[in-house]
């Protein structure tokens, strides 16, 4: 530990941001895909359908009991034996939406099977509409409900891009190994490597505990 040194690894500058920048994309990206399949999960298990129904739990069930490194290289390596062949970055943004989707889907569910029928048939007698009662009864105190499991996941699925880097995708641990390649310094690059996403991790946490408490102020019902 004696001869540790940081200083071979700020000549590769570029390749930390542009690996940062790349995670930040590609969790922008699976965020708005999960979200997405989250909310027609959460409806189709809601419709009473019943192979809607059948279909979602089936989804949900095969997605969080595999390993999300699976889902990737199944996209990734299968798919093109099917005709399709994806570039890194799509086919790792697509596995991580469906990864992120299957979670969100429980998520959604729970937050509008949380909110009392009661509360919903009260909105109904005051005359408001499908729309009104789903924008004012129900979504606010869901989202309240379910903010910090949604946050929570939305920090998980960030360090999880780092599976990405197993399909050669650039980002911030592909950019480690790339760099660790080029000076010999194990230690230094992955623990600076860890440092990043640590620095990442808490400023969302942060970020999104002020964003909760500036959006949810209303007092809880008793």
């Amino acid at each position: 530990m004696t001869n540790l040194n940081f200083r071979p690894l700020w000549r590769y500058e570029d390749a930390w941001w542009e690996g940062v920048i790349t995670t930040l994309e590609l969790t922008a990206l699976a965020v708005l895909g999960g979200l997405a399949l989250g909310l027609l999960g959460a409806r189709a298990l809601r419709s009473g359908h019943p192979v809607a129904t059948r279909i979602t739990r089936g989804y949900v069930e095969v997605i969080r009991n595999t390993p999300a490194l699976i889902q990737i290289f199944l996209i990734f390596f299968v798919l093109p034996g099917l005709g399709l062949r994806l570039p890194p970055f799509p086919a790792a943004a697509i596995a991580l939406s469906i990864y992120f989707g299957a979670y969100m889907t429980e998520i959604f569910r729970s937050g509008l099977d949380s909110i009392p029928k009661s509360q919903i048939e009260a909105g109904a007698c005051l005359g408001l509409s499908r729309w009104q009662l789903f924008r004012h009864v129900v979504l606010p105190p869901a989202l309240r409900n379910i903010y910090p499991s949604m946050t929570s996941q939305f920090v998980l699925l960030m360090l999880g891009t780092s599976l990405a880097s197993q399909v050669s995708v650039d980002e911030l641990f592909h950019a480690a190994g790339f760099i660790d390649s080029r000076t010999y310094r194990s230690f230094e690059v992955y623990a600076l490597a860890c440092a990043i996403y640590l620095g990442m991790a808490i400023f969302f946490r942060l970020a999104f505990a002020g964003i909760g408490k500036l959006a949810f102020r209303w007092p809880e019902g008793r």
